[in-house]
């Protein structure tokens, strides 16, 4: 078992806990969907969107539907309360001279009742067998060779636990749309420049009002940092295309977005299930986001850098997912991240005392 005070000298190890790191991943779809409708709220947002929006939305939806070779598909039967799942988030980075990579994968449990959304991230670089191929690598790697098949059946290795759903969201399909919402806002307070000698050259201004689509992907892509300054930017920039759109009430171009979005999104989950997903997070409380990141020690094989997953890590997601899971687990008794914080500085606390007693 790992040390969790430990730390490679090779190359930063991921922030503690990133809270809510990429969390609007979770709710791109939704938001996509409903953000325009959003500020009108409740019943009155659900009412106009089943009037103007439902039945177009539904239709763009229809091209991004993708099952999964060999597998059911999912029915969905009406109920009068909708049962938590699970759903693998991919955040893809694919440039036209590169494969595809997954560079965010998220556990997502969602508890659709209580607006509730527990997002555990796996580290890219976490070393686990990739199942298809019968052998170890880097996570993000099942992606490359096996696609949204692979990437689902190793996290379902991984953490032991099912996975209900996927949606992969490609990045450079959120350029046309953040262009289409005239640009949006960065936190950008130095000017990004990307120089390394094997990366792709690029300069982004600081303290623009406005980014457009490009320097926004850009920003994304910006590599010459740490990976966790890195996956922070993917929270930062899904952040600023979700409060745009509210910024600007853009309730007719949801339609335009989802077509937009095209090739770039893809799902298991039918769209008839996403817009009713959509109407119950209009119809209840903001959603409420809790994140936990599995840690790692950093090592290297073969002159290549993994990251060996913490055992206690993993173990306590396993716990979570699983209370998360059960719709019969009150809201009030859900393992919380924070939990797993409160009882990692007891400890520390009571060797700490420990020690010095000695």
């Amino acid at each position: 078992m790992l040390d969790r005070s430990k730390r490679t000298k090779n190359k930063p190890i991921k922030n503690k806990r990133n809270r809510g790191r990429a969390a609007l991943i979770a709710f791109l779809v939704i938001v996509i969907v409903g953000a325009g409708a959003y500020t009108f709220r409740k019943s009155l947002a659900v009412m106009a969107f089943d009037l103007f929006l439902s039945g177009q939305v539904e239709q763009k939806l229809e091209k991004s539907y993708s099952p999964l070779e060999g597998e059911e598909q999912k029915s969905v039967v009406p109920e009068q309360k909708m049962k938590p799942f699970s759903i693998l988030l991919l955040g893809v980075d694919q440039r036209k001279s590169e494969p595809a990579r997954s560079d965010t994968m998220i556990y997502a449990v969602v508890r659709p009742e209580e607006s509730k959304v527990l997002l555990i991230s796996i580290p890219r670089d976490t070393y686990t067998e990739l199942v298809g191929r019968d052998k170890e690598d880097k996570i993000n790697h099942a992606y490359v060779f096996g696609g949204e098949k692979m990437a689902k059946d190793t996290v379902e290795n991984f953490l032991g636990s099912p996975v209900d759903y996927y949606a992969a969201i490609n990045f450079e399909g959120l350029k046309q749309v953040v262009d289409a919402l005239g640009g949006v806002e960065l936190p950008i307070t130095k000017d990004i420049v990307n120089k390394h000698k094997d990366h792709e050259k690029f300069t982004i201004k600081a303290g623009k009002p406005l980014y457009d689509g490009q320097e926004a992907l850009n920003f994304v892509r910006y590599r010459e940092d740490s990976d966790f300054n890195r996956t922070k930017r993917h929270q930062i920039f899904l952040n600023a295309i979700v409060n745009r759109m509210l910024k600007l009430d853009q309730v007719s171009k949801i339609p335009e977005l989802m077509d937009m979005l095209g090739e770039n999104f893809k799902t298991d989950m039918l769209p008839s299930y996403i817009i009713d997903l959509s109407k119950q997070v209009l119809l209840g409380d903001s959603p409420s986001i809790s994140g936990f990141t599995i840690m790692g020690e950093g090592f290297r094989k073969n002159g290549i850098f993994y990251d060996a997953a913490n055992e206690e890590d993993v173990q306590y997601a396993q716990e979570m997912i699983k209370s998360w899971s059960d719709a019969e687990t009150e809201s009030s008794q859900l393992l919380m991240p924070e939990s797993r914080d409160a009882k990692a500085s007891t400890t520390e606390s009571s060797n700490n005392q420990a020690v010095s007693k000695e």
